[in-house]
């Protein structure tokens, strides 16, 4: 038993309060799944379920939302994925696990995070938050960018290194193509936010924590992305398809969540029978400069084919989107050989997936 993407396509990602302000999780969501199908060749009949990764909506079962207006069977229930950053890719797995138990044959994963219609403050215990918790003890539940600002110092990340990366992820995006991924939604067609940024305008950003800046995180977004998870059967009738040869997601310390995914990403290359020198490609999610730098190097991968075409500092960081960004856009570039898409979250827990081989 094998399973396969034949097909990846996401939304642009939009910063929160832009173009996307006023679309739910569904509006985002849909025309995505209903281009999807479209380009792979798969009626809408054909889905068996819909696995959707959100981390901040309302709560609900937003994927069953999703499958009702993106038009597919009623008997498609949806399954909704909670594990923050990481949901994205985890829901990829989850598909995986339903084809290789012959469970299902044709599944649509991703994810999908309306930051911009997200509730602002929840309530606990009386008093308001904006950062649910993500371990049992408040004083070893540090806010994200606390983390990563604390990884850097501890690795000896440096604010310029960091702003460095930055400037390339940028860089990086702005030459890159990405049309063919990119579902028109509200009449945006491309990644709005990449820039032509420079060390001295990344010098001069507003600090969020320590070395941690408004220039090396990425920004609240809004977006969604999904692939589409098939078996063997029907991968071979495909005019496209990319092998899931393995994933892992596992916790790592929890209030240094930035360095999960180097874990992950060696078991689930150790389990494929891979080294890191292997790879064509890798898709390492850049919620934070240090936190991607640190998986890099963590994890021994090649800076040179890791995010060959900007990754979320130039996009920007729909929560439960992102690994499933990531996903696509392995589903795009890679060609030949092998690949892993690697995601951190909150709470110490790190995702890999390997793609290809």
């Amino acid at each position: 038993m094998s399973a396969w993407l034949i097909g990846g396509k996401r939304t642009a990602v939009v910063p929160r309060g832009g173009a996307f302000a006023a679309l739910r999780v569904e509006d985002l969501a849909a025309p995505v799944i209903g281009a999807l199908l479209e380009a792979a060749g798969i009626a809408a009949d054909r889905v068996d379920e819909v696995i959707l990764s959100n981390a901040i909506g309302l709560g609900g079962n937003p994927a069953r939302r999703v499958a009702l207006a993106a038009g597919l069977p009623e008997r498609v229930a949806g399954l909704t994925v909670d594990r923050q950053c990481a949901g994205g890719l985890d829901a990829v797995l989850l598909a995986r696990a339903l084809v290789l138990a012959g469970l299902a044959e044709v599944v649509v994963a991703g994810g999908g995070e309306s930051y911009s219609t997200a509730p602002e403050r929840r309530v606990r215990g009386g008093a308001l938050y904006r950062q649910a918790p993500f371990t049992p003890w408040p004083e070893r539940d540090p806010d994200m960018a606390v983390a990563a600002d604390a990884l850097g110092r501890r690795l000896g990340i440096s604010r310029a290194r960091a702003d460095a990366w930055a400037v390339e992820s940028h860089a990086r995006a702005l030459r890159a193509d990405m049309a063919g991924e990119i579902v028109p939604v509200a009449g945006v067609v491309h990644d709005p936010f990449a820039r032509a940024l420079t060390g001295a305008v990344a010098a001069r950003a507003a600090v969020v924590a320590g070395d941690v800046t408004a220039a090396n995180a990425a920004v609240a977004a809004d977006g969604a992305a999904f692939v589409l998870v098939v078996s063997a059967r029907v991968a071979a009738g495909a005019a496209r398809a990319l092998r899931i040869a393995g994933g892992v997601t596992r916790g790592g310390v929890p209030w240094e969540p930035g360095l999960a995914p180097v874990a992950a990403i060696g078991e689930a290359l150790g389990a494929c029978g891979l080294r890191a020198g292997d790879l064509e490609r890798a898709e390492v999610m850049e919620a934070y400069a240090v936190q991607a730098i640190a998986c890099v190097e963590g994890a021994g991968l090649d800076p040179a084919r890791v995010n060959v075409k900007g990754g979320a500092l130039a996009r920007g960081h729909p929560v439960g989107a992102s690994g499933a960004v990531l996903a696509v856009r392995m589903f795009a570039d890679l060609e030949r050989g092998s690949g892993v898409a690697a995601i951190a979250s909150a709470g110490g827990i790190g995702t890999a997936v390997v793609f290809g081989g």
